[in-house]
């Protein structure tokens, strides 16, 4: 559960928070407490899902944490033993972004029955960039001449898509929604250049 931004240090609710997951715990918390390196935990989001390959269920989990000067991303994936590694293993993967290179902070809400008047968002996801992975996606431009048949080239958006995180009430709970939008704030607050 993310944390308001205040002047404490949230170290030990992130670790209680990936404690509480069960999926992992000291591999993970290794991981993200070197990413972390002694900082000052601002605020954080820990988010545990199955996925589905092939008949078998995998778990992953985010780990986002916001410290004073940067944005900590930990993903922790579970593989069945191959050619390397014959036993079941883990990756962890962490990434520090300086706070300094954010660019976006998206954040989309999705309200069920909206004319009920104000209620909690049934679903959120929050949308970083900070230019690290960029989506171009390109279609052939066009003009209103319903005769014309000459090329106008290409047209298109080139959007920032770093780090995506969706959550529900359904699958995830109104805490996981409500604590995802309580860290996108954090992270917006911390950002402004």
């Amino acid at each position: 559960m993310p944390r308001p931004l205040d002047d404490l240090d949230h170290s030990r609710d992130l670790r209680k928070a990936i404690d509480r997951t069960g999926y992992y715990p000291e591999v993970v918390a290794d991981a993200v407490d070197g990413a972390v390196a002694g900082e000052q935990v601002v605020s954080f989001y820990v988010h545990h899902e199955p996925t589905f390959e092939n008949d078998e269920v995998r778990r992953h989990q985010s780990v986002v944490v916001l410290t004073p000067s940067r944005l900590i991303l930990a993903h922790t994936d579970e593989h069945a033993g191959d050619d390397l590694l014959p036993e079941p293993y883990t990756s962890t993967s962490t990434e520090a972004i300086s706070l300094t290179s954010v660019k976006s902070v998206v954040v989309t809400r999705m309200t069920a029955n909206p004319t009920r008047g104000p209620q909690p968002p049934a679903e959120a996801v929050m949308t970083i960039g900070w230019g690290g992975v960029s989506r171009l996606d390109l279609e052939p431009a066009g003009c209103s001449d319903p005769e014309c048949d000459a090329d106008h080239g290409y047209t298109g958006v080139l959007a920032s898509d770093d780090f995506s995180l969706r959550v529900s009430t359904a699958a995830d709970g109104g805490d996981a929604v409500a604590g995802l939008l309580s860290f996108a704030a954090s992270l917006s607050a911390r950002t402004q250049h």
